[in-house]
């Protein structure tokens, strides 16, 4: 492990204390996660978990038609493949890299046993589940209640909390499939955040320029969610 790719720049590993850290640390296995990399897919056993430390994760829900929708985002905060240590062991959702970066993989007998054990991995991975779970519900209302353009806006800043750089690649198209609308609506949502000021879009990179406005333009569910995992989150860590 260089000191560019660390497990410590996952929040959740970086909580624990040394001794519980300790078995762990030598399993841990950096790995790059590429835009359009599949983590899991649906009903096939998952024999890892992912600790994103750099890339950012979309759990997404993929129709018998093939249209999908985020429900919801995974980066430093959390961690991908709860089914493992919530007993399910597979899940019907998938999940899919949309920023580029790196992480850090646990194979599952380890993980299980370590999380058996009790103590604080256990503890620290429970709490994230729930706020996890907050998180899913809050996209689910969100989808029904509040427009494109707050949504976009809530998107766009829960992106930038994950990524250590203002900008975002990401395409039209990718971001109509993780919200579940046309890309006409994209295209107008984003062309709106724009004239205000808020951000600038130029062939699939999207730069925030204005986060206290974007803030503004973005529904209550963004709040709300980033109050629920400051709450769960390890009392070591500040989550950003």
């Amino acid at each position: 492990m260089t000191l560019l790719h660390h497990p410590h720049q996952n929040d959740l590993l970086a909580s624990l204390p040394a001794a519980d850290y300790a078995p762990l640390a030598a399993a841990l296995e950096c790995v790059p996660l590429r835009l359009g990399d599949m983590v899991y897919v649906p009903g096939e056993p998952l024999t890892h978990l992912v600790f994103p430390t750099t890339a950012v994760v979309s759990l997404h829900y993929v129709m018998a038609n093939g249209c999908t929708a985020e429900t919801a985002g995974v980066g430093h905060e959390g961690v991908v493949g709860i089914a493992m240590f919530m007993g399910g062991g597979t899940t019907s959702s998938s999940a899919v890299v949309h920023s580029s970066g790196h992480g850090f993989r646990l194979p599952k007998t380890l993980l299980v046993q370590e999380f058996e054990r009790g103590g604080a991995l256990q503890h620290t991975l429970l709490r994230y589940t729930q706020a996890l779970i907050t998180q899913i519900s809050q996209t689910a209302a969100c989808y029904r209640h509040h427009s494109v353009e707050q949504q976009l806006s809530g998107w766009l800043m829960a992106a930038q909390d994950r990524l250590t750089t203002g900008e975002l690649v990401m395409t039209q198209e990718l971001l109509s499939s993780l919200l579940g609308v046309r890309r006409e609506s994209i295209t107008q949502a984003a062309g709106r955040l724009q004239d205000l000021g808020h951000i600038r879009y130029r062939r699939g990179h999207i730069t925030v320029l204005d986060a206290a406005g974007l803030r503004a333009s973005a529904c209550e569910c963004y709040g709300v969610v980033k109050a629920e995992m400051r709450r769960l989150a390890p009392a070591e860590v500040f989550v950003r």
